[in-house]
């Protein structure tokens, strides 16, 4: 494979597993060196860089969460240490919790906005200021089918997600003089670690399915083949947009389901 992102150097959020694994690994065989940032899961970042040093990249192991702004500099920090700049930042960490509305209570709205919104705000601020000192860069945000459709129950989860997607758009059109470009990638069904209870109830997988035109659930490699096509030069003339991938399913108005 033509290594697209030779001589890059990436940081990948929430990198220990799912999308965040697959996206850090195939930014790794692409040739970028990683930074692969993960919040409590060390053994799982760990088999993430060993994964990718196995192939022949280079990959560091950064722990840090994105909703705390001394750890946010610090990871950023020892990924410049490290490999002397930093030209991709892919914001995937992410969490969400079922709550119907009026029993959601504000720590658990703040939980969700603090690490999918400004988590995001926070990485983008630092690392964009790394990029704008190296003359350029690329930021690729984790956004969701549900920056479109609603989600009952997960108010505060679509709510970031909505919000993701204004913040890509607004610091591509800020920063499109500055050399560097922001983009998104929405996830449909994916079949990750947090969707483990669907995917074992053939039921439930079965209803989910249902809703996915291309009839089937994705898989995190397929998200990962999008955001390095994203960080690479192909994607020169390709800033503030999402780049949905999900089988079709947010061309569908509403439904009873989720990321």
């Amino acid at each position: 494979m033509k290594q697209r992102l030779e001589g890059k150097v990436a940081l990948v959020t929430g990198a220990s597993s799912g999308i965040g694994r697959a996206t850090a690994v195939r930014l790794g065989r692409e040739g970028a060196a990683v930074g692969v940032n993960y919040r409590s899961d060390k053994d799982g970042a760990q088999t993430s860089v060993q994964e990718i040093t196995e192939a022949g990249g280079r990959a560091i192991a950064v722990g840090g969460d994105v909703s705390k702004e001394d750890e946010v500099k610090e990871m950023v920090r020892a990924v410049v240490e490290e490999y002397g700049r930093l030209d991709i930042l892919v914001n995937n960490a992410g969490i969400e919790t079922e709550r119907p509305f009026l029993e959601m209570s504000l720590e658990d709205w703040e939980k969700v906005v603090a690490v999918n919104l400004t988590g995001a705000f926070l990485m983008c601020r630092e690392a964009m200021r790394v990029m704008v000192g190296n003359g350029g860069g690329v930021v690729v945000n984790m956004s969701s089918v549900h920056q479109r459709i609603p989600w009952p129950h997960f108010t505060h989860y679509a709510a970031t997600k909505g919000g993701l997607k204004m913040l890509t758009e607004t610091l591509a059109l800020e920063f499109a003089g500055r050399g560097v470009r922001v983009n998104a990638v929405a996830p449909g069904a994916i079949a990750t670690p947090i969707n483990r209870e669907k995917l074992d109830d053939p039921e439930q997988r079965a209803a989910m399915e249902k809703l996915v035109p291309w009839g089937r659930w994705g898989e995190p490699e397929e998200v990962a083949a999008c955001v390095a096509f994203l960080a690479s030069d192909e994607a020169s003339y390709v800033t503030g947009a999402t780049l949905f991938v999900d089988g079709g399913m947010a061309l569908y108005p509403s439904f009873e389901g989720g990321e």
